[in-house]
């Protein structure tokens, strides 16, 4: 696909979106896949254990490089790396020419500047389903 974009000389888009994805449900991947279709090239960043921490979400239950695993699982990501500091969307936006940022609706207006670097599109979140209750659930059956 890249190379039929480039032949007819047209200019690849690249889409990024950010997450942590722990416990990967039907959301993140509906998701994933809206926001792929926002563009030729989908970059999934998977969020680190750390800079989680560090923004206040202490309840992440899985692992990063399991997270990882479940986002390339998917089939849907083109490319993933990792996020770890403050920042970091802005870095990445420029290192990988970004045309498009996404996230979900819940963080509307937060990222409005990045509109300064690229497109930037908040998707509806997936009515029902969430990862603090899919984590609730867990505790419960535990």
């Amino acid at each position: 696909m890249q190379n039929q974009l480039y032949q007819y000389g047209g200019k690849m888009k690249k889409v990024i979106t950010y997450g942590t994805y722990d416990w990967l449900h039907y959301g993140h991947i509906r998701l994933l896949k809206r926001a792929k279709e926002l563009g030729d090239y989908l970059i999934v960043g998977v969020t680190a254990d750390d800079f989680d921490k560090s923004r206040g979400k202490i309840n992440v239950q899985q692992s990063l490089s399991s997270r990882i695993e479940a986002v390339r699982l998917t089939g849907i990501a083109d490319e993933i790396i990792v996020e770890e500091y403050e920042g970091q969307k802005i870095d990445d936006i420029r290192k990988y020419n970004i045309d498009t940022f996404t996230v979900g609706s819940d963080w509307i207006g937060t990222f409005d500047y990045l509109k300064e670097y690229c497109n930037v599109v908040y998707l509806d979140r997936t009515e029902g389903i969430s990862s603090s209750e899919i984590r609730k659930k867990r505790v419960r059956l535990g």
